[in-house]
């Protein structure tokens, strides 16, 4: 069955239902198709229990919110509620907790009260520091990574440099680790900055990590957020849109082969198209275009990576109640890695093929704030950890899963006791699990390695960076610019890239 179309999008993760929405808006007939028969891929929510409603990926939004793309397609008209994240993280190191709020002022508060009125007012300096050098990179995350666009967002910080451009890129090209030591005296807030760095997947000990530190400055721009209803109500509101404006998602039929202007689906539909929008991994989208050679000379170069991290789902009568609380202790990230060795040697043993021993935490309680997702007196805990290889040396995840199951209940019930008592059911995301249910390859959330060899005008590689890849598709997601994360930045480019070449063609 042949069909006709003017754009189709491959994948419904939130990057191509936001490029879907943007191109139906331009009066363009759309259709989007996903081989799932879920929406939104790691953007996604389903009910893991019976009446419990589970994210399959993400839980906080934090680049969406500064993208103006929820004002911009209306998405609160079609229902969608997000509740605003303050205090984004509690840092628990040593028995004492750090308060990261969104006013900066109550976030200096708390740093001293457990740090110092040093490291407060070092605080206080890195926002103001950092703040310009942030706003560039949101402006440069925004657009296409062209050099004349990359210069437009990076050249007014040449307004705030006294010492020079070459310390201006030091800074930039320094590892997290380099500017926390630089800027901070305790220990405790310099592992809680370190390991909010380390979740972009490069570790913190590596050059250029020092911006992925610095990204915690947002979180003072504006709060981060959680949809109403699981991380998967954005998708569902960009489909609503979508389907308002006239555009079409189908769900549960594969493209199998995709070309400049076709899709083939393995439902037997053949979708001619103007343009073909591809908003897959970047290896899915070479496995599509058939094409032997291509994918052989390609591959090597792609940082695909070899994992990165896993996701522990607890299902818990009760959140857990750690030794030290603050106020709102549940609302945010629980950042609960003890010190920036536990970090080196978890990343230490992702690079020897194994699991860590003390794995450092990241925790969040979603139904501490929404109770949609639960019945009254159950709870969902989202366990994240850092980092896991795809392959395991010497062993498999399958044959692994229920000890990792109980090494990460049994971290976390050592920092909250009894944690271990509340546990009703879990359900473990091992890094094969994330590549096989979310088409993330290697298991990478983050599609590629977010490394300076894989990012801006680098990423996918030199020759995509700009939405255009093999054989006239085009790219968004995150293998493309901006990368990982929830931001719809990329799905946004390539759309208006799309409508321009497709304009251009109709004023001939």
């Amino acid at each position: 069955m042949t069909e006709r179309r003017d754009v189709v999008v491959v994948g419904a993760g939130h990057n191509g239902l936001v490029a879907a929405c943007y191109l139906a808006r331009a009066g363009l007939d759309v259709e989007v198709v996903e081989r799932d028969t879920v929406i939104g891929g790691a953007v996604s929510t389903v009910e893991r229990w019976p009446g419990i409603h589970v994210d399959r990926g993400s839980t906080m939004h934090v680049m969406i919110r500064h993208t103006n793309i929820v004002e911009e397609l209306q998405l609160q008209q079609v229902g969608l509620d997000y509740l605003d994240i303050d205090p984004w993280a509690v840092s628990i190191v040593d028995g004492a907790a750090i308060r990261f709020a969104h006013d900066v002022d109550a976030t200096c508060a708390s740093i001293a009260s457990v740090c110092g009125e040093h490291d407060a007012d070092a605080y206080a300096e890195f926002v103001r520091t950092w703040s310009p050098r942030v706003d560039a990179m949101l402006r440069a995350f925004h657009e296409p990574p062209t050099a004349p666009r990359l210069l437009r967002a990076f050249w007014p910080l040449g307004r705030h440099v006294t010492s020079g451009g070459g310390e201006l890129a030091r800074g930039f090209l320094q590892s997290a680790d380099m500017l926390l030591d630089a800027s901070f005296q305790d220990e405790r807030l310099r592992t809680a900055l370190a390991w909010w760095a380390a979740q972009a997947g490069p570790p913190p000990h590596e050059v250029g990590t020092a911006p992925l530190a610095a990204t915690a400055l947002l979180m003072h721009r504006r709060k981060p957020g959680r949809p109403r209803g699981g991380s998967g109500a954005l998708s569902q509101a960009l489909a609503r849109r979508l389907q308002a404006d006239g555009g079409v998602v189908t769900t549960g039929d594969a493209a199998v082969r995709v070309s400049r202007n076709s899709v083939h689906t393995a439902g037997g539909r053949q979708l001619n198209a103007r343009a073909v929008l591809c908003a897959t991994h970047i290896v899915t989208t070479l496995q599509l275009l058939d094409d032997e050679a291509l994918a052989a000379a390609t591959l090597p170069r792609l940082r695909v990576g070899t994992g990165m991290g896993m996701v522990l789902r607890v299902l818990t009568d009760r959140l857990p109640a750690y030794d030290v609380q603050v106020p709102e202790m549940h609302v945010g990230m629980q950042l609960l890695a003890q010190s920036r060795r536990q970090l080196r040697e978890a990343h230490g043993a992702f690079l020897a093929g194994a699991s860590p021993n003390d794995p450092p935490l990241l925790v969040m309680t979603p139904t501490g704030t929404d109770d949609s997702l639960a019945p009254p007196g159950q709870h969902v805990v989202t366990i994240w950890t850092q980092w896991h290889p795809r392959c395991l040396a010497g062993s498999t995840w399958a044959a692994e899963r229920d000890r990792e199951t109980e090494k990460l209940v049994r971290a976390l019930d050592r920092l909250a006791p009894r944690f271990a008592d509340s546990v009703v059911a879990t359900h473990l995301q091992t890094p094969e699990d994330l590549d096989r249910e979310l088409g993330l390859h290697a298991g990478n959330v983050m599609h590629l390695d977010m490394t300076l060899d894989a990012m801006f005008a680098l990423r996918p590689l030199p020759e995509w960076s700009a939405h255009r890849g093999p054989h006239g598709v085009f790219l968004c997601g995150a293998s493309t610019h901006p990368g990982g994360g929830v931001s719809g930045a990329s799905g946004r480019s390539a759309a208006r890239l799309i409508v321009r070449r497709l304009q251009s063609r109709w004023q001939r």
